[in-house]
Protein backbone atom coordinates (compact mmCIF):
# COMPACT_ATOMS: atom_id res chain seq x y z
CA UNK A 1 0.00 0.00 0.00
CA UNK A 2 1.55 3.12 -1.13
CA UNK A 3 1.71 6.08 1.07
CA UNK A 4 -1.40 8.05 -0.65
CA UNK A 5 -3.67 5.09 -0.08
CA UNK A 6 -2.84 4.50 3.18
CA UNK A 7 -3.67 8.35 3.97
CA UNK A 8 -6.93 7.81 2.10
CA UNK A 9 -7.55 4.54 4.15
CA UNK A 10 -6.90 6.30 7.56
CA UNK A 11 -9.21 9.73 6.19
CA UNK A 12 -12.73 7.04 5.30
CA UNK A 13 -11.74 5.11 8.90
CA UNK A 14 -11.78 8.35 10.63
CA UNK A 15 -14.53 10.09 9.14
CA UNK A 16 -16.55 6.83 9.49
CA UNK A 17 -16.10 6.93 13.08
CA UNK A 18 -17.00 10.82 13.45
CA UNK A 19 -20.09 10.10 11.31
CA UNK A 20 -20.94 6.70 13.88
CA UNK A 21 -20.09 8.47 16.78
CA UNK A 22 -22.40 11.59 15.84
CA UNK A 23 -25.31 9.05 14.86
CA UNK A 24 -27.97 9.09 17.00
CA UNK A 25 -29.10 5.62 15.23
CA UNK A 26 -26.34 3.92 17.17
CA UNK A 27 -26.85 4.86 20.56
CA UNK A 28 -30.10 2.81 21.73
CA UNK A 29 -30.83 5.20 24.55
CA UNK A 30 -30.54 8.35 23.26
CA UNK A 31 -33.75 10.28 22.57
CA UNK A 32 -34.13 12.92 19.33
CA UNK A 33 -34.72 16.50 20.38
CA UNK A 34 -36.72 18.23 17.99
CA UNK A 35 -37.22 22.53 19.21
CA UNK A 36 -40.99 23.32 19.03
CA UNK A 37 -40.93 27.03 18.14
CA UNK A 38 -44.76 29.01 18.43
CA UNK A 39 -47.73 27.83 16.80
CA UNK A 40 -51.66 27.09 16.44
CA UNK A 41 -53.76 24.15 16.24
CA UNK A 42 -56.89 25.10 15.35
CA UNK A 43 -60.39 23.53 15.03
CA UNK A 44 -62.26 23.44 11.81
CA UNK A 45 -64.92 25.92 12.85
CA UNK A 46 -62.49 28.43 14.13
CA UNK A 47 -60.18 27.66 10.47
CA UNK A 48 -63.46 29.40 8.62
CA UNK A 49 -63.48 32.10 11.03
CA UNK A 50 -59.95 33.23 10.35
CA UNK A 51 -59.91 32.00 6.30
CA UNK A 52 -63.09 32.19 5.39
CA UNK A 53 -66.39 29.63 4.87
CA UNK A 54 -65.19 26.15 3.77
CA UNK A 55 -61.33 27.47 3.89
CA UNK A 56 -58.98 23.90 4.66
CA UNK A 57 -55.59 23.71 5.66
CA UNK A 58 -53.40 23.58 2.81
CA UNK A 59 -50.08 20.97 4.32
CA UNK A 60 -46.60 23.29 3.04
CA UNK A 61 -44.78 20.11 4.95
CA UNK A 62 -44.88 16.97 6.68
CA UNK A 63 -43.73 17.35 10.26
CA UNK A 64 -41.82 14.15 12.20
CA UNK A 65 -44.83 12.70 14.22
CA UNK A 66 -46.82 10.46 11.24
CA UNK A 67 -49.75 12.86 10.26
CA UNK A 68 -49.08 15.92 11.03
CA UNK A 69 -47.87 18.86 8.73
CA UNK A 70 -46.99 22.53 8.54
CA UNK A 71 -49.40 24.21 7.11
CA UNK A 72 -49.24 27.41 4.48
CA UNK A 73 -52.21 29.05 6.87
CA UNK A 74 -50.49 31.61 9.31
CA UNK A 75 -52.16 34.06 11.71
CA UNK A 76 -51.36 36.90 14.05
CA UNK A 77 -51.67 36.63 17.48
CA UNK A 78 -53.03 39.70 19.51
CA UNK A 79 -51.98 39.77 23.41
CA UNK A 80 -53.47 42.25 26.43
CA UNK A 81 -50.71 44.63 25.57
CA UNK A 82 -52.20 45.18 22.12
CA UNK A 83 -48.23 43.92 21.29
CA UNK A 84 -48.71 41.34 17.86
CA UNK A 85 -46.36 38.50 16.70
CA UNK A 86 -47.04 37.86 12.86
CA UNK A 87 -46.88 34.85 10.96
CA UNK A 88 -47.45 32.01 13.51
CA UNK A 89 -48.26 28.80 11.66
CA UNK A 90 -50.83 26.89 11.99
CA UNK A 91 -49.77 23.11 12.17
CA UNK A 92 -52.11 20.80 10.69
CA UNK A 93 -54.66 18.21 10.88
CA UNK A 94 -57.28 20.23 12.24
CA UNK A 95 -58.60 19.31 15.97
CA UNK A 96 -61.51 19.54 18.56
CA UNK A 97 -60.40 22.89 20.05
CA UNK A 98 -58.01 25.65 18.77
CA UNK A 99 -54.67 25.75 20.80
CA UNK A 100 -52.27 27.99 20.74
CA UNK A 101 -48.51 26.99 22.02
CA UNK A 102 -46.11 29.91 22.76
CA UNK A 103 -42.57 30.10 24.67
CA UNK A 104 -42.01 32.12 27.75
CA UNK A 105 -40.77 34.93 26.25
CA UNK A 106 -43.33 35.46 23.60
CA UNK A 107 -45.65 35.56 26.62
CA UNK A 108 -44.25 38.24 28.09
CA UNK A 109 -44.01 39.94 25.17
CA UNK A 110 -47.99 40.06 24.21
CA UNK A 111 -48.70 40.65 27.85
CA UNK A 112 -50.47 36.88 28.76
CA UNK A 113 -49.36 34.37 31.40
CA UNK A 114 -50.48 31.20 30.13
CA UNK A 115 -49.93 27.61 32.35
CA UNK A 116 -47.60 25.39 31.48
CA UNK A 117 -49.85 22.39 30.33
CA UNK A 118 -50.09 19.19 28.06
CA UNK A 119 -51.56 19.89 24.77
CA UNK A 120 -55.21 19.70 24.81
CA UNK A 121 -55.29 20.80 28.69
CA UNK A 122 -57.07 24.07 27.92
CA UNK A 123 -59.00 25.00 31.00
CA UNK A 124 -58.49 28.05 33.00
CA UNK A 125 -55.47 28.72 29.96
CA UNK A 126 -54.73 31.99 28.83
CA UNK A 127 -56.74 34.18 26.57
CA UNK A 128 -56.01 35.28 23.64
CA UNK A 129 -56.78 36.72 19.93
CA UNK A 130 -55.98 35.48 16.78
CA UNK A 131 -55.69 37.30 13.49
CA UNK A 132 -56.43 35.78 9.56
CA UNK A 133 -57.13 37.40 6.41
CA UNK A 134 -60.86 36.94 7.03
CA UNK A 135 -61.85 37.17 10.54
CA UNK A 136 -60.51 37.56 13.71
CA UNK A 137 -61.00 34.97 16.79
CA UNK A 138 -61.04 36.52 20.08
CA UNK A 139 -60.90 33.14 22.92
CA UNK A 140 -61.11 33.48 26.33
CA UNK A 141 -58.70 30.91 26.82
CA UNK A 142 -56.46 28.48 24.96
CA UNK A 143 -53.20 29.74 25.24
CA UNK A 144 -50.73 27.52 26.84
CA UNK A 145 -47.08 26.88 27.47
CA UNK A 146 -46.41 23.32 26.26
CA UNK A 147 -44.88 21.30 28.35
CA UNK A 148 -41.49 18.80 28.02
CA UNK A 149 -41.88 15.83 26.83
CA UNK A 150 -41.84 12.73 24.79
CA UNK A 151 -43.51 11.01 22.08
CA UNK A 152 -42.98 7.13 22.22
CA UNK A 153 -44.25 4.35 20.58
CA UNK A 154 -45.56 1.71 22.81
CA UNK A 155 -41.91 -0.47 22.22
CA UNK A 156 -40.16 2.74 22.78
CA UNK A 157 -42.18 2.74 26.20
CA UNK A 158 -40.71 -0.87 26.98
CA UNK A 159 -37.74 -0.22 25.99
CA UNK A 160 -37.14 2.93 28.06
CA UNK A 161 -39.04 0.88 30.72
CA UNK A 162 -41.60 3.91 31.05
CA UNK A 163 -45.51 4.01 30.98
CA UNK A 164 -47.72 7.13 29.52
CA UNK A 165 -48.01 10.23 31.26
CA UNK A 166 -44.61 9.23 33.50
CA UNK A 167 -42.65 12.14 34.35
CA UNK A 168 -39.01 11.35 34.24
CA UNK A 169 -36.06 13.64 34.16
CA UNK A 170 -33.96 13.75 30.94
CA UNK A 171 -30.09 15.29 30.49
CA UNK A 172 -29.84 17.12 27.10
CA UNK A 173 -26.36 16.83 25.42
CA UNK A 174 -24.54 20.16 24.50
CA UNK A 175 -22.12 23.07 25.53
CA UNK A 176 -24.67 24.07 27.87
CA UNK A 177 -26.37 20.23 28.65
CA UNK A 178 -29.29 20.93 31.05
CA UNK A 179 -31.07 18.27 33.32
CA UNK A 180 -34.88 18.88 32.66
CA UNK A 181 -37.29 17.61 35.21
CA UNK A 182 -40.82 16.98 34.79
CA UNK A 183 -40.66 15.63 31.44
CA UNK A 184 -43.93 13.73 30.44
CA UNK A 185 -43.87 10.52 28.15
CA UNK A 186 -46.73 10.11 25.91
CA UNK A 187 -47.29 7.08 24.37
CA UNK A 188 -49.17 6.24 21.30
CA UNK A 189 -49.03 3.79 18.22
CA UNK A 190 -48.47 5.62 15.77
CA UNK A 191 -45.88 7.96 18.29
CA UNK A 192 -42.22 8.42 16.72
CA UNK A 193 -39.57 8.42 19.60
CA UNK A 194 -39.02 12.54 19.65
CA UNK A 195 -38.78 14.75 23.05
CA UNK A 196 -39.77 18.33 22.35
CA UNK A 197 -38.86 21.35 23.86
CA UNK A 198 -39.73 25.03 22.87
CA UNK A 199 -37.49 27.38 22.04
CA UNK A 200 -36.79 28.74 25.77
CA UNK A 201 -35.77 25.53 26.76
CA UNK A 202 -33.06 25.12 23.97
CA UNK A 203 -31.60 28.34 23.58
CA UNK A 204 -30.95 27.69 27.26
CA UNK A 205 -29.18 24.33 26.96
CA UNK A 206 -27.69 26.11 23.66
CA UNK A 207 -29.07 23.26 21.20
CA UNK A 208 -31.29 22.73 18.29
CA UNK A 209 -33.03 20.15 16.48
CA UNK A 210 -31.33 16.83 16.01
CA UNK A 211 -29.38 17.22 19.50
CA UNK A 212 -29.79 14.02 21.50
CA UNK A 213 -30.77 13.78 25.36
CA UNK A 214 -30.89 10.47 27.86
CA UNK A 215 -33.97 10.18 30.52
CA UNK A 216 -32.03 9.90 33.83
CA UNK A 217 -34.84 8.75 36.10
CA UNK A 218 -37.93 6.74 36.05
Amino acid sequence: MDERTLIEEITKRVLSALQTEGDISQDTAALPVGISVRHVHVSASDLEVLYGPGHKLTPLRDLYQEGEFAAREVVTLVGSKMRAIENVRILGPVRGRTQVEVARTDAIYLGINPPVRASGNLAGSSPITLVGPKGTLILSEGAIIANRHIHMSPGDARQFGVSDHDLVQVEVVGEKGLIFNHVQIRVKDNFRLEMHLDTDDANASGITTGARAHILTQ
